[in-house]
């Protein structure tokens, strides 16, 4: 008997167990949908009692108790007086560090710690905690930096060693600028996509991700300006060779080393030092990648080997099967071709480059230099001379249409092409009228409209 009321006792105390956790798994339900259905009204003043309640009883429920948390704790910030604003920032550092606490499956703890970082500096915290905050969520994952921050970051970096450790100021660089890249090939991506449909029949949804993608590549593209700018006074010929002669003995194995030290000399344009040839040669033994195999073929190239250099470029893009790796590998062809003077073949391998990645408008600009320089040479007159600026003004408008992120970039070929297209005394005097069609030939082989720039 004894035995028995023990069995019921414990059958009892289970059975009010399970019923009380039914109660309040069912509580947090309501109130969770109670704030969903406010926040998504807008309604954020409504939603935050209950949302509160979720966040003390029920902090896992939802990884949308986070998501839309934050936009009602900023906005009890928003409306907060002097006396209320200690409580609401600490309201939204709540909300940042428990979705960090909880690790919800598909959440990104690096960019919930950048956000950290950000809001951080909003508040006017010291420069040397957001750039912990800035560091930490870097070293996790460089693509999840915002460009606001990862541009902070840097500068941070370049203040403190520019004068006595350059190395560390240059591997930053290139830590942020392939961070950039792998944000910049993520999101193009997304927007090659987007525009291979229909364009009549574009949801209201992918017109407005595609406005959002543009100005984060417009942001990556301001980065990148701002970051260059800061080295320039560092990243000289005279300074990066003996740099890098300096821990070549020891990095000449490195491959991640041996493709920065590369790829900034061939940026800088310090490739005709011999050196710059012992570092190819280096980075290829090491890495025989795609990538070292375009470098390689381009001292090839500069040596006279031109043969086996076009089968270096061809071997590079034929490896690669990533479509926005790919047209960069096409597009460094494209751009070392152009400084050979190989013309036509540059221009093919800008294509080619678009075929793969259409949004890559830095290959309409490769053209469109190309085809300014040709002016003279593609020419007989004034008017067929200054044609060929029509011909590579066209490019350049069409890198900015395929491409807004390097509309500043853009504008400046432009403005130069613009100024030099004829007068409308040129085209009277030839007797040519505006709008009629013209022929450039010579390698451009190009039919134009005819346009004047007054």
């Amino acid at each position: 008997m004894r035995k028995m009321k023990q069995f019921l006792a414990l059958t009892f105390f289970m059975f009010s167990v399970l019923v009380a956790f039914s109660q309040t798994a069912d509580d947090a339900n309501i109130k969770y949908n109670l704030f969903k259905g406010d926040y998504k009204a807008k309604k954020y003043d409504a939603a935050f009692e209950n949302w509160m309640w979720c966040m003390d009883n029920s902090p896992t429920l939802s990884v949308n108790i986070y998501k839309y948390g934050i936009k009602i704790a900023k906005h009890k910030l928003e409306v907060a007086s002097e006396s209320e604003k200690a409580v609401a920032v600490d309201l939204v550092m709540r909300v940042l560090n428990q979705r960090l606490e909880h690790k919800f499956k598909k959440d990104n703890a690096a960019k919930i710690i950048n956000d950290i970082a950000t809001f951080k500096a909003d508040q006017g915290a010291s420069q040397e905690e957001v750039y912990g905050l800035i560091e930490k969520a870097f070293k996790a994952d460089p693509t999840s930096v915002s460009p606001k921050n990862m541009y902070k970051y840097f500068d941070i970096i370049l203040k403190k060693n520019k004068d006595t450790n350059p190395q560390i100021v240059f591997d930053t660089y290139d830590e942020v600028g392939e961070g950039v890249e792998v944000k910049r090939a993520a999101y193009s991506k997304k927007i090659d996509a987007i525009n291979a449909k229909d364009s009549t029949n574009l949801s209201a949804k992918d017109k407005r991700n595609r406005k959002i993608y543009q100005q984060i590549l417009t942001n990556l593209t301001i980065v990148e300006t701002g970051l260059d700018a800061k080295l320039t006074e560092i990243s000289t010929c005279e300074n990066l060779i003996p740099l890098y002669k300096k821990y070549f003995n020891e990095k000449n194995t490195d491959p991640v080393w041996l493709k920065r030290a590369v790829s900034r000399m061939y940026n800088k344009e310090c490739t005709d030092d011999s050196f710059y040839d012992t570092l190819v040669e280096a980075y290829v033994k090491a890495d025989p990648s795609p990538n070292a195999s375009v470098f390689y073929a381009g001292i090839l190239m500069k040596n006279g080997e031109t043969n086996k250099a076009m089968e270096y470029f061809k071997q590079a893009v034929d490896q690669e099967s990533d479509s926005y790796k790919k047209a960069g590998y096409l597009l460094k062809v494209s751009q070392i071709l152009s400084r050979k003077g190989r013309k036509s073949e540059a221009r093919t391998y800008a294509y080619r480059a678009l075929k793969n990645a259409p949004t890559m408008g830095k290959a309409y600009l490769i053209i469109a230099g190309m085809y300014a320089k040709s002016a003279n040479s593609c020419g007989t007159d004034v008017v067929s001379k200054r044609m060929v600026y029509v011909a590579a003004l066209n490019k350049a408008i069409k890198a900015k249409s395929v491409d807004p992120s390097i509309g500043r970039l853009a504008n400046k070929y432009i403005r130069s092409y613009s100024n030099n297209l004829p007068s409308k005394k040129d085209l009277f005097v030839a007797g040519i009228d505006a709008g009629s069609s013209h022929r450039i030939g010579c390698w451009i082989n190009e039919t134009v409209r005819v346009q004047s720039k007054d």
